[in-house]
């Protein structure tokens, strides 16, 4: 068994082809996909697709990329969706200063505030850090939550192990699978096995043998191999243990 613990299955790229997406997951074993919504007009998107395909949870919350569009009483839709639907946890909330023009100052607020409604309703998180892992990591520690998972993580060693303190796993996907990405493929090798757990950022971060095409939850287990290869173990191996560790920090899965 393998849980794709970032899925983007609701996203319109699926629209065309959803059910066959699913089907073709389920087939080579993936049983469980962990949806985050990415922004409150997507939440009951979101909702319809966990609701529909057998084996899919939702993580509700706004991404980095979406609040300059929000308002502040999207945070009260955030909370209401919370207490009503409880996901498995809060999500894709974090930071993302890699994009020009950002205001950094409104994606902090809007990440200080879903962290403490995850802090309110004991969830966990899930993290978006592209090129804001320092600035993440210090809400982190003054703002405690249940853990959660650094998604799409490319950050240093120090980095890593800072995460692991503070309850965190992290997520390996698609970018582990090229060969240039030396930084990536080194903390997959070494990092406890216990910290790892497996995703695909589907349709996004394709691994290398699609060419850049679309992703699909389906290649998670060419992606769990992988991570084998790179560790010297059997796939088996990575998947009990990329299993036990995404149930271990979600434990609503």
């Amino acid at each position: 068994m393998l849980i794709d613990t970032h899925c983007h299955l609701d996203a319109a790229e699926f629209d065309g082809d959803r059910a066959a997406v699913h089907a073709a997951a389920l087939a080579v074993g993936v049983e469980r996909f962990v949806v985050p919504a990415t922004a409150v007009h997507s939440f009951k998107t979101t909702k319809t697709v966990v609701d529909t395909y057998t084996g899919c949870v939702a993580a509700y919350g706004i991404h980095p990329m979406y609040v300059m569009q929000a308002s502040e009483n999207d945070l009260a839709v955030v909370r209401d969706w919370l207490a009503n639907e409880r996901p498995v946890a809060v999500g894709e909330i974090g930071l993302d200063f890699f994009v020009p023009d950002i205001d950094a100052a409104r994606q902090e607020h809007f990440f200080v505030e879903q962290l403490k409604l995850a802090r309110e309703f004991d969830l966990p998180v899930l993290l978006h850090v592209r090129r804001a892992i320092d600035p993440i990591l210090k809400h982190l520690r003054r703002i405690r939550v249940p853990g959660g998972i650094a998604h799409a993580f490319n950050g240093s060693r120090q980095q890593a192990d800072e995460f692991i303190k503070l309850g965190f796993k992290l997520g390996f996907g698609g970018a582990m699978t090229y060969s240039g990405s030396t930084r990536i493929r080194e903390l997959a090798a070494t990092l406890p096995l216990e910290a790892i757990v497996l995703e695909t950022d589907a349709p996004d971060i394709p691994p290398a043998w699609l060419n850049r095409g679309r992703n699909t939850p389906a290649e998670l287990p060419r992606i769990a191999d992988v991570l084998a290869e790179l560790r010297a173990v059997s796939p088996l191996e990575v998947a009990a243990a990329s299993t036990a560790n995404a149930r271990a920090v979600m434990p609503g899965l």
